[in-house]
């Protein structure tokens, strides 16, 4: 990591492609030949921030505790930091390696996924307020999840989450408000699993 990493991750405030409109409840989610997924199976969804972000990291943390205990849903992670960026930030995380096997790492240093899925850049207020701020500091003291360096990826690329069943409709999630915003896989799961359930009545 050097000095100038750190600074292209605050100047790079432009989205590289228009973003759609992010999918609504109840629409079918968008198609990427880079994120596939699993027919007959929900899946959950997360864009995540940068890699070194410590939102990031408590995010993935999350969605990888709830991946080990859903084997029968999948979960996938998208970074846009680059390839070599992102394995070096999995492998400085705890407990690194320890993903089951349905979870899944997909690189799009590009944002073109991110744009497909409606997640464009975010403004002064989403990342600097004074809440995300004061949420940086409480992360790392009561859980040591600290900025860790930024090697590439843009500050201001805003993240998100989704839940998309079996039948390929988004069922849960959405953009994120705050780059500080907590994300409740668990509630995903919930209401991924009671879509199915009303699909077999």
């Amino acid at each position: 990591m050097t000095f100038q990493q750190e600074l292209g991750s605050w100047l790079s405030t432009t989205a590289p492609s228009l973003p759609a409109a992010p999918p609504k409840i109840g629409s079918s989610a968008p198609n990427h030949p880079e994120l596939t997924l699993e027919s007959n199976k929900s899946t959950i969804i997360t864009f995540l921030r940068h890699c070194g972000c410590p939102f990031a990291e408590k995010t993935f943390l999350n969605l990888r505790e709830v991946a080990r205990s859903n084997s029968d849903l999948d979960f996938i992670a998208v970074s846009h930091s680059s390839d070599a960026a992102t394995e070096t930030w999995l492998k400085s995380l705890p407990q690194a390696g320890s993903e089951s096997d349905n979870l899944r790492v997909i690189v799009d240093e590009q944002r073109e996924i991110y744009a497909t899925w409606g997640l464009g850049v975010s403004g002064y207020a989403h990342v600097l307020s004074p809440a995300s701020m004061w949420s940086v500091w409480r992360l790392g003291k009561e859980e040591g999840i600290w900025n860790r360096p930024t090697e590439s990826g843009s500050r201001w690329q805003m993240a998100g989450s989704f839940g998309v069943d079996g039948e390929g409709v988004v069922r849960w999630g959405g953009v994120a408000g705050r780059a500080d915003e907590k994300v409740d896989f668990q509630e995903g799961v919930q209401v991924l699993e009671a879509s199915g359930q009303k699909a077999k009545l």
